[in-house]
């Protein structure tokens, strides 16, 4: 065993996180694939599909994860709740910020659920692709995702027999990225996390309606918003580009927004008091604050509410905070699979980020369990949650594959791809016979 490495605590503690979700599978044979697929998650393994989890897993086929996805009687609410509260007693930290963001996921053709061509951060231009708004927890100790919602566009609300055919419920309709982000944060709140704080994207920052519930709700929110956002002063409305500019040279403060991969993330910050222009809107301080790129002078823009007074630096924290969600969709992607379903469906997508999510939470816990025991020596980095799954992969998992047989699984593939190319075939009216 390494040293400075407990392996058998990361064992139990996997064993103790399974142990936690088994009554959400009415099944123990579903208990058993639901376990399979998160140690497949955690693995090292390139590429992570129905196809190959089960391969790791020692299983001659697919067809009890594609069953667990698809058609096993899982409890859904459930398991997110374990997910959540699992992060929450690990993370957990009065001082928390909720962080709102949405990823893309690249596809082909048109059968995915809510695939359609549409902007996506991840090609940063309009693709064919799969867009999902998730929430992260994220707190000084760390941060990780805890819930997620699968953005519908109207090309496919509007169509019935298009949702049908993908499983999507009669009674979802159409709802915009901050609608599907308030929902989200209700959730998490009305399940009694602590969070006095949310952030996000300009997506979320221009919404009135989502800044109004977090108001009504007396939670704190920092969101960025665009250079030709209006706000209100005490003498008129302008654009927050406009109002920037009259800030004096001494309105500027140098202020760290948080640990990057290369150190403090140091930028220039001010911020102007604002108002609002709704008799209704509940009392509290408004700001607009703008933050100055040191070395380009570029700027961007936030909008601020707290119920009571705070500091510049109280709100610069907040917006900090918004770059853990970028990294959790980096480390999800890359570490345990999140856009890796292939799957099509309504169910088959919910559950597969569901279990990838613990997965990512479950890495995240053993990085901050391993922070917690101790300093770091001089010479090296902390724990990150690429070198938890490595180690945990080497030293905690017992490979199920010995005994399978490769030729089975070559076999089965080449089977699988012959139906496909045939069905494809028939599908353009081409002759029954694949060309060899």
């Amino acid at each position: 065993m390494s040293a400075g490495v407990d392996g058998g605590r990361w064992r139990r503690e996997f064993e103790d996180l399974t142990a936690s979700i088994g009554s959400r599978f009415a099944r123990v044979e579903t208990r058993r694939t639901a376990v399979k697929m998160l140690v497949g998650m955690v693995s090292e393994l390139p590429s992570k599909n129905c196809w190959t989890l089960a391969e790791q897993a020692g299983d001659i086929g697919p067809g009890r994860m594609q069953h667990l996805l698809s058609a096993a009687v899982v409890d859904e609410d459930g398991l997110r709740d374990d997910l959540r509260n699992y992060v929450i007693e690990h993370l957990g930290d009065a001082d928390a910020t909720l962080v709102v963001d949405e990823t893309g996921d690249l596809k082909k053709g048109v059968h995915t659920v809510g695939v359609q061509r549409q902007y996506t951060g991840t090609a940063g231009r309009i693709e064919n692709s799969q867009v999902a708004v998730y929430l992260t927890y994220a707190t000084r100790a760390g941060h990780a995702f805890i819930d997620r919602a699968l953005y519908l566009p109207k090309s496919w609300t509007s169509d019935p027999d298009r949702c049908t055919q993908a499983g999507v419920p009669a009674d979802v309709r159409f709802a915009t990225k901050p609608a599907l982000a308030k929902q989200l944060i209700i959730d998490a709140l009305d399940a009694g996390i602590r969070a006095p704080w949310v952030t996000g994207d300009e997506v979320y920052g221009g919404d009135p309606k989502l800044r109004g519930e977090l108001e009504f709700r007396s939670t704190g929110y920092v969101f960025a918003v665009a250079c030709d956002h209006h706000v209100t002063t005490a003498t008129s409305r302008v654009r927050a580009d406009v109002l920037a500019r009259t800030l004096p040279p001494r309105a500027w403060q140098s202020l760290s927004a948080g640990d990057g991969a290369k150190g403090p993330r140091v930028y220039d910050w001010a911020w102007i008091e604002i108002g609002t222009d709704d008799d209704n809107a509940v009392p509290g301080c408004r700001w607009l604050m703008i933050r100055r790129n040191q070395r380009t002078g570029e700027l961007a823009y936030y909008r601020c509410w707290n119920p009571r007074p705070v500091t510049l630096a109280r709100l610069v924290k907040v917006a900090g905070r918004r770059w853990s969600t970028e990294e959790n969709f980096q480390t999800a992607k890359t570490l345990t699979g999140l856009d890796q379903h292939q799957v099509r469906g309504w169910r088959s997508w919910h559950r597969w980020t569901l279990l990838a999510m613990l997965a990512h939470a479950f890495l995240t816990v053993l990085a901050v369990t391993e922070h917690a025991l101790g300093p770091v020596p001089s010479d090296r980095i902390p724990f990150t949650r690429n070198e938890i799954r490595h180690l945990f992969a080497v030293l905690v998992m017992t490979p199920a594959r010995v005994m399978i047989d490769r030729l089975h699984w070559s076999n089965w593939r080449r089977r699988h791809q012959h139906q496909a190319r045939l069905y494809h075939y028939r599908r353009r009216g081409a002759a029954t016979t694949v060309p060899g």
